[in-house]
């Protein structure tokens, strides 16, 4: 064998050993910080299509005691700050190390660089997924949706909420100075990270921006979604009212990651608006091609009904922003709720 296929053979080995690797970090995360069986088996499947390249004569040429590379590192590489930046860094890896198999396997084969190259891309394909999936993630998760409503103790409210298991929070403040407002919405994200919720701002775009919310809520006055997606980013979550099949229709035809579903009752939260009542719920489950939540009335006494129309998810304000006394022992709110990702739970809340 001569020095430049040996050579060769080194960095072959040695690139899809690295793009191993990194699957595998991304494959963890996958199985067992998401749950995600179809995010697992596309890393394991990327995985295996790269061993079936990995051949002995390549393992053959490894000399690890004499590669450089081993002693090179950078200070960066010491640490993680959070799991984003640990997939971050191994899509990185991956990605690099695709390209270098992609140009040097075409001297070796040139099928074995056409089939890198169809890697590389999937890999870029694969990281969206990573970088949007965390919250799109909990979304396809949650079950019960507090809006919050002006109460005096709000905060104290919503940690109560928290505690008994609420899965996304907004804040909804219609009125008011907007420093008030910009301190609720920061207090509000801080509790919601500390349970790991996801926390959106109803209308206002600009604050969502400002306290780094998870996205927000929409209501069919407010600006059109295709704008509120330019100036949110890809990454950031988009929830749109819905009182009837039109309105869901349009808006299945945009960007919104999940819709709201009512006012199932008439209630004082949405003057004017007529119940939409459990028709519209019914349609909804049967047409809607992404999460949505039932909202409107929801309480303690028509929440089994609401599920029993189809809704896999509802979404309360004053149920228990309303309630005498949100710091009791908590209560059942909903008992039989399912998703595709939970097959029975429980759901508490201080009520």
């Amino acid at each position: 064998m001569t020095i430049e296929r040996h050579s060769l053979y080194r960095i072959l080995d040695a690139n899809l050993d690295r793009a191993r690797e990194a699957l595998r970090v991304l494959e963890e995360w996958g199985r067992l910080g998401r749950n995600d069986r179809d995010l697992t088996a596309e890393c394991k499947g990327l995985r295996h299509t790269l061993a079936q390249w990995h051949r002995e004569e390549f393992r053959a040429a490894r000399n690890t005691p004499s590669d450089v590379g081993t002693e090179l590192t950078h200070g960066r590489e010491q640490t993680r700050e959070h799991i984003p930046a640990v997939l971050r860094a191994n899509c990185g890896r991956l990605q690099e190390s695709l390209r270098v198999l992609e140009e040097y396997g075409k001297v070796y084969d040139p099928l074995m660089g056409a089939a890198m190259k169809g890697l590389r891309y999937q890999a870029y394909t694969l990281e969206q997924r990573l970088a949007m999936g965390d919250r799109q993630h909990k979304l396809s998760r949650s079950l019960l949706y507090l809006v919050t409503m002006p109460v005096p103790n709000l905060l104290a409210v919503v940690r109560s909420a928290l505690e008994g298991g609420v899965d996304l929070v907004q804040y909804r403040e219609k009125e008011g100075i907007d420093r008030d407002r910009l301190a609720l919405a920061e207090a509000l994200r801080g509790l919601c990270a500390e349970f790991g919720v996801l926390f959106l701002v109803n209308d206002r775009i600009d604050l969502a921006l400002a306290v780094d919310a998870d996205g927000v809520h929409l209501g069919q006055q407010d600006l059109p979604v295709a704008i509120a997606r330019q100036l949110l980013g890809h990454d950031k979550l988009i929830g749109l009212s819905t009182t009837n099949p039109d309105e869901l229709s349009a808006a299945m035809a945009t960007d919104v990651d999940y819709v709201g579903v009512g006012p199932v009752y008439a209630t004082p939260t949405k003057p004017g608006k007529s119940a939409a009542g459990f028709e519209y719920v019914r349609y909804a489950a049967a047409q809607c091609d992404r999460p949505f939540f039932a909202i409107g009335g929801v309480d303690l006494e028509n929440v089994a009904a609401i599920r029993e129309a189809g809704a896999q998810r509802v979404a309360v304000v004053r149920a228990l922003m309303a309630a005498d006394d949100p710091q009791r022992s908590p209560k059942p709110f909903a008992v039989a709720f399912r998703n595709q990702s939970r097959a029975k739970i429980e759901i508490f809340f201080r009520f």
